[in-house]
């Protein structure tokens, strides 16, 4: 078997990663029926943490996903999750020090048909579904709603968290909205952090809602974690979807893995490299990491202090 190093560059754009700083990969949870794979009808489905290209990935389903985040809004607890799909394991894969920060996250729910194939093509996770931000966030506010458990938005412009507050509101009679923040478009300033977490904290929100783009959002739920005791969904797209300023992909294209095809259409000039490089480039490690041609070297130690992005 031969070990290949990651190459080590940068990747930007939107999401809609000898010891890790993250969870270890984990196996079947024996002692519960309701996570094995494909599990009866009706159960949540956790099988854990799997190396995919050397991004943690949880095999996991939207009910699993929803009461990880419900339990953590109702109990005041703190939790990072995203939702990655190719673009956003592929920022991982280029980067060792964001790898690093991903494998730390909470929860990285398989997002789109080509992650939920790579999981189940390397470990048989039998997942029948994937988990998308934007789906999954309207899974979470539905219930906060009913439950009386306000939401603050960060991220993303002023004009578009107006459009999204609206119509999550019209959406979800009696939700609280209990702040909106755009973001700044640049690195956190020594102590702004903080600043911010007393702001979401003063608010009264049991949740916070995440909009900067892929990879800037992992990174800012990330940083963030330690400081609010309330769960931080990194949901990208999810915001311009909801907002009214993308159209999501026919269902057909979301079921057949050609979500990608849909957003490279109405963004060819933007998407071109990221999806046409990227993928490709996907494809040709995912194979390699099934015919054990090479395995993802472990990303070093994320560093205690780093740089936000707000």
């Amino acid at each position: 078997m031969v070990t290949a190093t990651l190459p080590n560059a940068s990747a930007v754009g939107d999401c809609s990663s000898a010891g890790s700083t993250g969870p270890k990969e984990t196996g079947l949870r024996t002692d519960d029926r309701r996570n094995a794979p494909g599990g009866p009808a009706g159960w949540p489905v956790d099988v854990g943490k799997h190396d995919l290209l050397g991004v943690l990935v949880d095999a996991l389903d939207y009910d699993a996903a929803l009461g990880k985040v419900l339990t953590a809004a109702r109990e005041g607890r703190p939790l990072a999750l995203t939702a990655l799909a190719v673009h956003g394991v592929m920022t991982g894969v280029h980067d060792a020090q964001h790898r690093a920060r991903l494998n730390s996250l909470d929860v990285v729910a398989p997002d789109g048909q080509p992650v939920r194939w790579g999981l189940n093509l390397l470990y048989g996770t039998g997942l029948r579904d994937w988990v998308s931000g934007p789906e999954l966030v309207l899974r979470v506010v539905r219930v906060m709603a009913a439950e009386g458990l306000p939401i603050y938005l960060y991220g993303s412009t002023p004009e578009t968290l107006g459009r999204l507050s609206d119509s999550l509101r019209r959406r979800f009679p009696g939700l609280k909205v209990a702040g909106t923040e755009p973001s700044k478009f640049r690195s956190a300033r020594p102590g702004e952090p903080a600043e911010i977490a007393e702001r979401i904290a003063a608010s009264g929100a049991r949740l916070v809602l995440v909009g900067l783009g892929c990879p800037r959002q992992e990174m800012f739920v990330w940083g963030m974690r330690p400081l609010v005791n309330m769960p931080l969904l990194a949901v990208g797209a999810a915001f311009d979807y909801h907002a009214g300023r993308l159209r999501p992909a026919p269902g057909w294209m979301q079921r057949s893995g050609l979500a990608w095809l849909w957003r490279l259409a109405l963004e060819p000039g933007r998407l071109w490299r990221r999806y046409l490089i990227g993928n490709t480039q996907y494809l040709m490690l995912l194979a390699g990491q099934k015919a054990r041609l090479w395995r993802p070297r472990p990303p070093q130690a994320s560093p205690a202090r780093q740089v936000i992005p707000v």
